[in-house]
């Protein structure tokens, strides 16, 4: 969970993705570097073909691209920059630590975090990246979805426990 504080009580809380094993989101106490907009990776993203089909859907910048094909960057929008090239950022949550580094949080959130802090802005990362398996569980992550549109892309962007922020975050 990511928490937004105001004179030192949260008014805002968030679901997110952290760093997965490999790429953990480094803890400890940063300050808000900078801010953008509209980020793309650098790093990371996807490889199409010529036609816009993907090839590598989690690819690293370095990686080889066959002929007619093309690197795309990773969208992160919202981008607030807190340590190296990790930063938090509107994108997909699957349910456990995905990231390579990054704090991810449902576009809504992210808007209205990049609306609330500042460059400068204090901010604290706590926690640690489960210990158990949470890649080829033998078990779903979310029990009851079943078939074909049982991941989350293709449900309800908020269940009953996380509720949209209230409309003045965001502009």
């Amino acid at each position: 969970m990511a928490y937004l504080l105001q004179d030192g009580r949260p008014v805002l809380a968030s679901p997110i993705s952290s760093g997965r094993y490999g790429h953990l989101t480094k803890t400890g106490s940063f300050k808000i570097l900078d801010k953008e907009r509209t980020h793309y990776s650098s790093m990371y993203g996807k490889i199409v073909d010529a036609q816009g089909n993907p090839i590598v859907a989690d690819a690293d910048a370095d990686m080889p691209v066959p002929r007619g094909g093309k690197f795309i960057p990773a969208p992160m929008h919202y981008f607030m920059r807190f340590n190296g090239a990790d930063g938090m950022h509107a994108g997909y949550l699957p349910g456990y630590p995905a990231s390579h580094g990054c704090v991810r949080m449902p576009e809504q959130y992210a808007i209205a975090f990049f609306n609330s802090v500042s460059v400068g802005t204090p901010l604290t990362v706590f926690g640690r990246t489960p210990a158990g398996r949470y890649l080829g569980q033998s078990q779903s992550l979310f029990p009851g979805r079943r078939g074909r549109f049982a991941d989350p892309r293709f449900g309800p962007q908020f269940g009953p426990r996380f509720a949209p922020p209230p409309l003045p975050w965001w502009p």
